[in-house]
């Protein structure tokens, strides 16, 4: 057996730590590079295009004017401006509108979880041959189309439904005078709800499926009841669930209008409405642009807040 000096040996290993701090960086690349090519391809590219859409003048018939006057032309606006931030900033009702539609996306998400979080965790602690049906059910209505099913809500909260006949009626017997469901607020809150409850209950599904029902047990031998044993075990561990359920409800809220056009009526108008009738109704690119920004920004906001209040708290050193 011959022998190796020391002095041989290491550049053999410093050379196996290189290749393998490569392989690393290439396995980190390989697994970060697509979730990064996404994120610019349908983030960072769109909100540029909205950026530079925004600093644009709106075009005579609508759309969007020429950077450069044409060859020929005598008057008209071109170039870049910041009118649309002005205009935006200079009318309060644009801000009423964004309360508005933060109002609502909070209720609804609010609601939301009220009623995921029951269904989430009895679908979590059922027996494992029934929990894939009792999540089926969740989706099953995504096997339908979705302005089919809000159309059927306008049926069933439509002046003449047995469903609003009820409710008057019940409101009739304490003295309370009739009140009309649909195209109001209450419809658009019942919408909302309704779409979006499913994405609540599938994360915070996900995360009760995974707790150790150990901790329970440890939880009860100790002397906690019910509630103690929720409040103090399940709940701080399902909250990763509850901050992806409430993004996953949250922001889709704020920028839908499918719903509140069809529920709401003309009554009702929130942030997606506005960018909407910009695009295709007064056709006011660079406005509808200036929108989009602004509501990309204070969505950011909020997110980066709900990261910050969310962090671990730090263990003080002894």
């Amino acid at each position: 057996m011959r022998w190796r000096s020391p002095g041989g040996m290491m550049p053999a290993l410093f050379s196996m730590i290189k290749g393998g701090t490569k392989a690393n960086r290439t396995a980190k690349w390989l697994v970060s590079g697509p979730p990064l090519l996404f994120l610019l391809v349908f983030f960072v590219a769109p909100s540029l295009i909205m950026l530079f859409t925004s600093l644009r003048f709106p075009g005579e018939f609508g759309g969007l004017a020429p950077i450069t006057a044409p060859a020929g032309a005598v008057h008209g606006e071109y170039g870049l401006t910041l009118e649309t931030y002005q205009f935006f900033f200079s009318d309060i009702l644009y801000a009423e509108i964004f309360l508005k539609s933060f109002s609502v996306a909070a209720a609804s998400t609010l609601i939301c979880l009220i009623m995921a979080y029951p269904l989430a965790l009895l679908i979590a602690r059922s027996e494992k041959r029934f929990r894939n049906l009792m999540v089926l059910l969740v989706v099953l209505p995504f096997a339908s189309n979705f302005l089919i099913r809000i159309y059927a809500w306008m049926i069933i909260l439509g002046p003449e439904s047995v469903f609003s006949h009820f409710i008057n009626a019940l409101l009739g017997a304490i003295g309370i005078a009739p009140v009309t469901l649909l195209f109001s607020p209450f419809a658009v809150l019942v919408g909302m709800v309704y779409v979006h409850l499913p994405f609540m209950v599938l994360p915070l599904y996900t995360n009760l499926e995974k707790h150790d029902p150990a901790l329970l047990d440890a939880a009860q031998d100790l002397g906690a009841n019910a509630w103690q044993r929720f409040w103090r075990v399940t709940w701080p561990l399902s909250l990763p669930g509850v901050f992806s359920g409430a993004a996953l409800v949250f922001i889709p809220v704020l920028g839908m209008f499918a719903v509140p056009d069809i529920l709401g009526g003309t009554g009702d108008i929130l942030i997606g409405n506005l960018i909407k009738d910009q695009f295709l109704g007064t056709r006011d690119w660079p406005f509808g642009s200036t929108l989009s920004i602004m509501l990309t920004l204070a969505v950011l906001a909020i997110t980066a807040l709900a990261a910050w209040f969310a962090r671990p708290a730090a263990i003080p050193e002894k």
